[in-house]
């Protein structure tokens, strides 16, 4: 009697298994009515899909607006370990090159800053009634005329408007 009673539990619990993971259909039959079935169409069924596999549901404690916004898992297959040293390293050169970029972006930042704070010191120079020389290539130095102050004046204001921003 025991040895019925396993192999009933045992038909029982192999068939609800195999209903559990049931492939499931829809098409539209010869009146146009939906129909959806675990049971294939038949060849004169217009419009049939598969709509997969029903996956049983599974009580995770979380509630419905929950799993809409939590992330879907990266991978289901665990990875063997020439996949994780291969996105270790990934990880790593993003990490690196994000790291560069950041400290480009830096050195960027700073040279423009003391662009800026050289082309305000050299305007307030120009402003102010001091004579200014300047270096020929030849390598002489003459006192700059009024004109020329103007044209450096307009210069280190372009600069200032690029520069400060």
């Amino acid at each position: 009697m025991k040895k019925s009673l396993i192999v009933a539990l045992a038909l029982a619990s192999s068939v609800s298994l195999m209903t559990a993971q049931a492939q499931t259909y829809q098409w539209k039959d010869a009146s146009g009515k939906t129909v959806i079935s675990d049971t294939p169409p038949p060849a004169s069924a217009r419009g049939a899909r598969s709509l997969g596999v029903r996956q049983p549901n599974v009580a995770t404690g979380t509630t419905e607006p929950e799993k809409a916004n939590a992330e879907p898992p990266a991978q289901t297959a665990p990875q063997s370990a020439a996949e994780q040293e291969v996105e270790f390293r990934k990880r790593q050169q993003e990490a690196r090159e994000k790291a560069e970029k950041a400290e480009k972006e830096a050195a960027a930042l700073k040279e423009k800053r003391e662009t800026c704070e050289r082309a305000r010191n050299n305007y307030r120079m120009l402003q102010s009634d001091t004579p200014v020389s300047q270096a020929a290539k030849d390598g002489s130095v003459s006192v700059i005329s009024p004109a020329q102050r103007r044209q450096e004046m307009d210069r280190t204001r372009r600069i200032m408007q690029d520069a400060c921003k």
